[in-house]
């Protein structure tokens, strides 16, 4: 007779083992990693949070101290390869296989380590695909998370940085896998409960807060006057006629500089109220000023940013908070938000080519793209209509039947045409193709591809690539914003004019924009002392954020 509880079985007997190392549900720090040789077995799939900024940094240690003999070959299924340990389990044989989506800190070493063979690589994801695919084919066996504080139940408060745990938690608890959270504190009772007991195995009390990283923040006096001519660009030339008020901002300057423009750029153009009010965004210091002159309200996040604690929890009426006052935030629910109810995404990349796709590889950093391609992509299952949603679409297939024509998310590329290290940001192949290559992908790992971005804002203009008819218009609408690059001189010139003068391509001057007018002294906030004020002395930015 069939059984069907081999996997509960198997769960049962791995909680058998590790509980000879905890009291009830607790385990001592520093019985974590016989906690880990205990429950893991070889081969498993493991989830290690890993997210985008909170990292379940104990935990990473004791599954770095594990013995190989014991525990090895492991396939890491995680969002964030963000700390050493992440990479140094591959060097020690623990780990085999590797399924992620972000890798910025350790971009350089994720491709040494990719180059040379240290790691067999499953693919690089989105969030939410990574997320999908936990429900159907890389459900983890153990997941490693993190949370502020637990009960001795077992109950968890992931406090403002939710982030992925939620949707870890979900898939491993429910396909009989084992939780294992490190927790700042272990309390009598926590402030809310974020995961039920019943989902948590194991509990170590790490004594020190875990690692989040101040990803998000943007110091304003590094803002130069070429991203603030972008950002005037981007807001008069896009915000402004498509009426976009749902929209997700990229990391970076560039949109750091548009934050800082709307309470006074935006105020003169008189936009307040029509542009930029609904945001799924991590909470941007650089949108504080924003905030207090009252362009936004609403905003869902991904996960916290260090520093925003203060002012989140005195600010309710803008952010998802909850009965404690801290921040609620989901990384899954804030992907699907900017996949399907956001009418824009606009951010930044280091590489696009003449058909638009867009990257974030190079032949020595291999960074991941997260959940850009989620916020860039032109959401194909979408129903409900919008203004700008609709007014792109009819751009795009002005013949269309209107009432069966699909509108079209605005998905926007802005960057200067020379980047850091005066690298160019237009190039005619991309580094992605060779990472592929040379790695026999299946696949090369483009961050946005080239048929969803719509838009592509630089010093020299604004390309409006919907009102492009073919490839040929295209390819030129790109060069003709591509600047002294390589890509910009092998424009044709009278094509480009022709472009122009349709409104493919459009200058600054077309716009009524002056570049000599794109000052520091636009922003409505130049430092990160000038946002603490406008804040309200709520903010306290990261000790490396203060200069003063």
């Amino acid at each position: 007779m069939a059984t069907w509880q081999l996997e509960r079985e198997a769960r049962d007997r791995r909680i058998q083992a590790g509980s000879a190392v905890a009291k009830g549900k607790i385990v001592e720090a520093g019985d974590a990693t016989r906690l880990l040789e205990a429950v893991l077995q070889p081969g498993d799939r493991v989830c290690l949070e890993g997210d985008n900024q909170k990292q379940a940094d104990l935990l990473s240690a004791a599954l770095l101290a594990v013995d190989p003999a014991r525990v090895n070959n492991l396939h890491m299924v995680q969002s964030g390869v963000v700390l050493p340990e992440h990479l140094d389990v591959f060097e020690r044989g623990v780990a085999r296989r590797l399924d992620y989506a972000y890798s910025g800190p350790q971009s350089a070493r994720m491709a040494t380590m990719l180059f040379g063979g240290k790691i067999e690589l499953g693919a690089v994801h989105t969030y939410l695909e990574l997320f999908a695919r936990y429900f159907v084919d890389l459900t983890p066996n153990v997941a490693l998370v993190a949370a502020v504080s637990a009960d001795r139940d077992g109950n968890l408060y992931t406090g403002p940085n939710t982030e992925d745990t939620p949707t870890v938690v979900e898939a491993t608890a429910f396909k009989d896998g084992i939780v294992v959270a490190q927790v700042n504190e272990i309390v009598d009772q926590v402030p809310r409960v974020d995961i039920p007991a019943d989902r948590v195995h194991f509990i170590v009390e790490a004594k020190n807060p875990f690692f989040v990283e101040p990803l998000f923040t943007r110091d304003p006096a590094a803002i130069t006057e070429g991203q603030i001519l972008t950002a005037m660009l981007a807001i008069k030339g896009i915000y402004a006629p498509y009426g976009v008020q749902r929209l997700n901002h990229g990391i970076g300057f560039s949109t750091a500089a548009i934050e800082l423009l709307l309470p006074t750029y935006g105020e003169k153009l008189g936009l307040k109220g029509k542009v930029a009010s609904r945001f799924a965004l991590n909470p941007h210091p650089a949108l504080i000023p924003a905030i207090e002159s009252g362009w936004v309200q609403q905003i869902h996040c991904f996960g916290s940013e260090v520093g925003m604690e203060h002012y989140i929890r005195a600010r309710s009426d803008i952010y998802f908070t909850g009965a404690d006052g801290s921040l609620r935030s989901n990384r899954a629910f804030c992907q699907t938000a900017g996949l399907y109810a956001c009418d824009m995404f606009i951010g930044s990349t280091l590489q696009i080519d003449l058909q638009g796709n867009s990257s974030t590889v190079t032949t020595s950093r291999i960074a991941g793209f997260g959940g850009a391609p989620n916020m860039g992509a032109d959401a194909r299952g979408r129903r409900h209509p919008s203004e700008p949603w609709l007014k792109a679409g009819q751009e795009a297939d002005p013949d269309g039947q209107a009432l069966l024509r699909r509108g079209r998310k605005l998905v926007v590329q802005i960057g200067e045409t020379f980047g850091e290290k005066n690298v160019p940001l237009f190039v005619e192949r991309l580094d992605a193709l060779e990472l592929a290559e040379r790695l026999k992908l299946d696949l090369a790992p483009v961050m946005i591809y080239g048929d969803d971005v719509t838009h592509i804002v630089t010093e020299e203009g604004i390309a409006n690539l919907l009102l492009c008819r073919d490839s040929g218009e295209r390819e030129q609408a790109i060069r003709g914003v591509a600047g002294y690059t390589e890509v910009g001189r092998g424009r044709d010139a009278k094509q480009v004019e022709h472009l122009r003068q349709r409104g493919v391509i459009r200058r600054p001057e077309d716009l009524g924009i002056d570049p000599l007018d794109a000052d520091r002294s636009m922003l409505a906030a130049r430092s990160i002392k000038d946002l603490v004020h406008w804040s309200g002395g709520l903010y306290a930015p990261p000790s490396k954020f203060r200069n003063w």
